[in-house]
């Protein structure tokens, strides 16, 4: 048997170092993300999170499955404050599930991981009004709006499509 053509030929390693950029701050709730790679057309994104002590997320519906691998520091989800999340912890969130992320305000350092995200959050105020949706396009409109704003460069992130690539250069 013959080794298969390649399909989709690569001159260079698609790939991105969370260590040679810098992340971009959310300008309401003070975390910081790193894109890897967003997919808005299959609804697929990849982040690398950083939380300070203190962060409090809405509380969220997930319409998709969420992989999230804590690297540093640790957190919790409100609703399960006996399931800390610490550095080596893999959590994985079927669809449809619920609830709010939290960093503890006594934390010692910043709670980090990367995380594998299907689908969108759906998220809600404290009286369970929606607040807004946030999938692979929004987090995409969002950071070129944060980084225009800021007047710097956006993250260099995997956007797939048609032709792989990066989002510039």
């Amino acid at each position: 048997m013959a080794i298969p053509e390649t399909i989709n030929h690569q001159d260079r390693l698609l790939s991105v170092n969370i260590n040679q950029q810098d992340p971009v701050q959310h300008p309401t709730d003070g975390y910081f993300i790193q894109p890897l790679f967003l997919d808005p057309e299959n609804g697929t994104w990849v982040l690398y999170a950083k939380f300070p002590p203190g962060t409090l997320l809405p509380r969220h519906f997930h319409t998709g499955t969420v992989h999230f691998f804590t690297t540093k520091g640790t957190w919790n989800y409100v609703e399960y404050p006996d399931d800390k999340q610490v550095a080596g912890s893999y959590l994985y969130e079927p669809g449809g599930s619920i609830h709010q992320f939290s960093v503890p305000e006594d934390a010692e350092e910043d709670a980090e991981g990367f995380m594998v995200v299907t689908g969108a959050n759906v998220n809600f105020d404290d009286d369970d009004n929606l607040i807004d949706i946030t999938d692979a396009g929004a987090i995409e409109q969002a950071i070129m709006g944060v980084c225009q704003m800021m007047q710097r460069d956006a993250p260099r992130y995997i956007k797939p499509g048609a032709s792989a690539g990066f989002s510039f250069g």
